[in-house]
């Protein structure tokens, strides 16, 4: 009985890394046929990453712009922590009757609705750290690009993308910085409200379907928000206009132009998921052949490495969706450089690095 049910289980896993492998295929192929049908694209995103190469090459010193906004934000998070607590402290606290040693903290409503403002201003301060430096970034490849030209290449002008985000576009970079902490904010709400209403409902395969598509739909808000934001960065950054508009003049650029550059931009984002998905893998790899050969006696006492290795990529992936992040953003801003460039001189680009220029042609005719 037993063999029959463990031949069962090999015959159902055999079935799933099939359909896993036939699905994993079809995408591939369909892929394949993507980049057969659009080489010249691919040769443009090619020359984009190029360019964004030479961009982060030729100015390392951008490299320590999200470092010093990481670190403003570890400095604040434990002080919006220990005002969370501070609020949390003014409520009645007693006993949890269910968990020994346990306490349980009685909210009132004007306390509920404290904890509730201040927490969203903790998202809005993180979501401003966090766009204050995609616009130094941002700023600072426009730069690179406008101060080059197909006969030269330019310099990138890092202050005067600190000066830009602190004297000149506050106040919109603060303003994007909202409306995604708007829509975290409602989305964390619905998360709690939705544990309570799952609770109360049981095992309602109805509720727990409607919970989960509302959530996918929140967070396709949140990103289709954050892609608008730094569209409109890019626009404002080389128009020095407010936020409204250069978000509404950046998707309408974005429908007259970017349209020949989307296929472009999806193999740069495959190329920096690669990316990423690499230097993670060489990294744990790394680990277990240290762990294996260097201290083997460590791996004995341990035992299994696998809690640690979950450890080492989980870092991994975190410092280098930093850095990553960071060349997607430059890539990101150089194409919309690219598309005002085209706008303003009636299809023949003017500014940019030698890179654009060797595929300027081919991507204007697509």
């Amino acid at each position: 009985m037993q063999e029959d049910e463990e031949f069962q289980k090999q015959v159902m896993m055999m079935h799933a890394i099939t359909a896993l492998a036939g699905i994993l295929g079809f995408l591939a192929l369909a892929f394949m046929c993507c980049v057969c049908c659009g080489m010249s694209s691919l040769k443009a995103a090619i020359n984009v990453i190029d360019a964004a190469s030479d961009f982060m090459r030729d100015t390392k010193r951008i490299i320590i712009v999200p470092v010093i906004y990481f670190f403003a934000t570890m400095f604040f998070l434990p002080f919006w922590a220990a005002g969370m607590s501070s609020i949390a402290s003014m409520n009645e606290i007693k006993a949890d009757p269910l968990i020994p040693q346990a306490k349980d903290v009685v909210w009132t409503e004007e306390r509920g609705y404290m904890a509730l403002y201040y927490l969203f201003a903790g998202l809005w301060f993180v979501a401003w750290l966090d766009y204050s430096s995609t616009f130094v970034i941002i700023v600072s490849s426009s730069t690179y690009y406008y101060n080059s030209a197909s006969d030269h290449q330019g310099g990138a002008e890092v202050m005067t993308g600190f000066y830009m985000t602190y004297c000149n576009h506050l106040g919109s970079i603060a303003f994007g910085a909202f409306i995604i902490a708007v829509i975290q904010f409602i989305r964390i709400v619905f998360v709690y409200m939705a544990k309570k209403i799952e609770k109360n409902s049981g095992d309602n395969a109805c509720v727990k379907t409607a919970v989960k598509c509302a959530h996918c739909v929140l967070a396709c808000l949140e990103k289709v928000c954050d892609y608008i934001n730094k569209n409109a960065f890019s626009y404002m950054a080389a128009s020095g206009q407010n936020f409204c508009s250069s978000a509404w003049n950046g998707f309408l650029l974005n429908i007259k132009h970017l349209a020949k550059f989307t296929f472009a931009k999806m193999i740069a984002i495959v190329f920096i998921l690669l990316g990423k998905l690499s230097i993670v893998a060489v990294n744990v790899f790394t680990f277990d052949l240290l762990c294996t050969h260097v201290t083997p006696q460590v791996r004995d006492e341990v035992g299994s490495l696998l809690p640690a290795m979950v450890v080492v990529g989980l870092i991994t992936y975190f410092i280098t969706n930093i850095f990553l992040g960071m060349f997607s953003t430059v890539v990101g801003s150089l194409l919309v450089s690219l598309a005002i460039d085209l706008d303003m001189n009636n299809g023949k680009p003017r500014f940019g690095p030698p890179t654009f220029h060797d595929k300027a042609s081919e991507i204007q005719n697509e």
